[in-house]
């Protein structure tokens, strides 16, 4: 089953489909949960990793394409989550989901996603819808799972086309905790499960949850800091009540100058009380609009675990130049073009130019665009964390 038009008939035997805004119709083998979601097609390049990719707050109302053809090959399992039950809304894949071949596996990647609420479409040429999405941008759109076979298109077409789309969307409230959370976990290993933190006498920081990833605070951990995590909207007066050594901006989905709303007073507060700041993609984002930049939406957005980012900036020493194979996943950037003069661009895409890190003269305050804490991903990146918490002591 492939790339098919709207005005196709259905294929014998397809239970699932994907349907545009324009009233394309993609037809394939649905699995997972029943029935429909609305959201943002867009493309993921990993090889490895599609239960953390699939449980990412960053993807929230995104349907991802995976280019790597083989997916739910090793199941599924509890331990490899990013989130609670959070992230992308779907799949779609190119072969159909196997039964698992790997000992950590608890459960198949098809019970899971529907365990977990996500619906997948298998069969599909993904290749094919990946250059669509490379000529024409990423699409809004439909995806629908009837085990009977049984959808109404109309409607579908009416559902993505009527959708805002992620431009002006705040998607934070959604995936952020509603509580104050002491971090407890560290590291996985294997036959031993997640470590747990050791708290005395390291330097506290408090991460800001705009739906960050579980492995962003076992960085922070190993580095050797003690971490709280609290929700999107913590006032200023209620984060420094804390008493932080430094402050972490995660991770999210949306348009940052949306969630920057309410967000960047209070990472300006956090400037002007010269708090060391550390941000990741969204959190990066914000950071920049707070110290004056603009963000804007990428024609196709960046997502994978093979994206190679080179160092530019001045404090770098021999190691500018120097270039990390990096995880990715955002639709939205910084514009270089508008930094001021006190904010030095760091790092940049070697894929297109787009800027990939800052850091604020005179302050101990940094942000990267990519995602350091991999899982999935290379490694290159966790310096960091440390990097990071070495400025709190």
């Amino acid at each position: 089953m492939a790339l098919s038009a709207f005005s196709h008939a259905q294929p014998k035997g397809a239970t699932g489909v994907i349907v545009f805004a324009d009233g394309t119709c993609i037809w394939g083998k649905g699995f997972g949960a029943s029935g429909s979601a609305v959201g943002e097609v867009c493309f993921n390049t990993s090889m490895t990793g599609y239960q953390e990719v699939m449980t990412d707050p960053s993807y929230d109302s995104q349907i991802v394409t995976f280019t790597f053809p083989h997916i739910g090959n090793v199941g599924a399992n509890e331990e490899d989550v990013e989130s609670r039950g959070l992230g992308a809304v779907g799949c779609i894949v190119r072969q159909d989901i196997t039964p698992h071949s790997n000992f950590r596996a608890s459960d198949e990647f098809v019970e899971w996603c529907k365990r977990h609420g996500k619906i997948g479409l298998a069969g599909v040429d993904t290749r094919a819808l990946t250059r669509r999405i490379r000529v024409q941008g990423a699409p809004n759109a439909v995806i629908a799972h009837n085990p009977r076979g049984q959808f109404d298109l109309k409607a579908l077409k009416k559902q993505a086309a009527e959708w805002s789309g992620l431009e002006g969307l705040d998607l934070v409230p959604s995936v952020t905790r509603e509580d104050r959370e002491d971090w407890g976990g560290g590291f996985w290993q294997l036959g031993k499960g997640y470590a747990r933190a050791s708290w005395e006498g390291k330097p506290h920081v408090v991460a800001i949850d705009y739906g960050a990833k579980d492995n962003i605070f076992r960085n922070l951990v190993k580095a050797g800091a003690k971490v709280t995590v609290v929700p999107a909207r913590t006032g200023l007066d209620d984060i420094l009540a804390l008493e932080p050594d430094g402050v972490f901006l995660s991770n999210g989905p949306g348009d940052p100058a949306a969630t920057g709303e309410y967000a960047v007073p209070v990472i300006k507060g956090l400037l002007d009380r010269d708090v060391p700041l550390f941000g990741i993609c969204l959190g990066h984002q914000m950071l920049a609009l707070a110290a004056g930049a603009k963000t804007a939406k990428m024609f196709q957005g960046h997502r994978g675990a093979n994206h190679p980012v080179q160092r530019v900036g001045e404090g770098w020493g021999e190691s500018t130049g120097l270039v990390e194979i990096t995880s990715m996943n955002h639709g939205f950037a910084v514009d270089a073009d508008t930094l001021p003069d006190n904010v030095e661009q760091t790092h940049v895409s070697l894929f297109d130019g787009t800027n990939c890190g800052i850091s604020i003269r005179g302050k101990k305050a940094f942000g990267v665009q990519y995602h350091p804490e991999a899982s999935p991903g290379p490694q290159d990146s966790f310096y960091l964390f440390e990097k990071f918490v070495g400025m709190l002591g």
